[in-house]
């Protein structure tokens, strides 16, 4: 009986051990400052967009380092100006780039999306474009998720694209790229996959 008892006692300890967080969670200070010290980066000397979520970032990157390490360094290692358009492997099907350069589009011809599988690293190499950015959760789905989309109706605030400066869409940002913005007929664009 006093064998079964220590049992008993040695599984309930070993629950309650694992139900204790095995990490603190990181302070907004502290991904601030990590986001800053740009040690993800690299050797990538673009900037995030302002809009950029840091803490989906942060949870991101460290969740799957070896993924981000591949794309931001394949996009730190490319003469972006010269790269063709088309598809690039990085990192098989987890980690993939496409090049496009092609006419950007009336507004009324985009749809708001998002995505479950992969997180979207968008970067206008050449030209400008207008990105819609909104939060998806208070979106409007008007087309189910198929592989590897979600359509919406929003409300979001709209951006122009900067150079120097790349978008990062996590699967809760509903986002409307390649809006024509006035004055650029022809973007030239990279957008990289980064499974989730």
């Amino acid at each position: 009986m006093k064998s079964i008892r220590n049992i008993l006692l040695l599984v309930l300890i070993s629950f309650a051990a694992m139900a204790q967080p095995s990490e603190k969670p990181v302070s907004k200070k502290a991904i601030k400052k990590w986001v800053k010290k740009k040690e993800w980066g690299n050797g990538l000397s673009l900037n995030l967009h302002a809009t950029v979520n840091t803490e989906a970032f942060y949870t991101a990157y460290h969740k799957n380092p070896e993924l981000w390490d591949a794309a931001l360094g394949f996009l730190a290692a490319q003469n972006l100006q010269e790269l063709a358009p088309g598809k690039y492997p990085i990192v098989g099907e987890d980690v993939f780039a496409s090049v496009t350069e092609a006419p950007s589009h009336k507004p009324e011809e985009v749809k708001w999306e998002s995505h479950r599988k992969y997180i979207d690293l968008q970067y206008i190499i050449k030209g400008k474009e207008i990105i819609g950015i909104a939060d998806a959760s208070k979106a409007t789905v008007t087309k189910p998720y198929s592989p590897d989309v979600i359509n919406y109706t929003a409300d979001g605030n709209y951006f122009t694209t900067e150079p120097n400066t790349f978008f990062l869409f996590f699967p809760n940002d509903a986002h409307r790229p390649t809006i024509k913005a006035e004055g650029y007929d022809v973007v030239k664009k990279i957008v990289i996959k980064i499974k989730s």
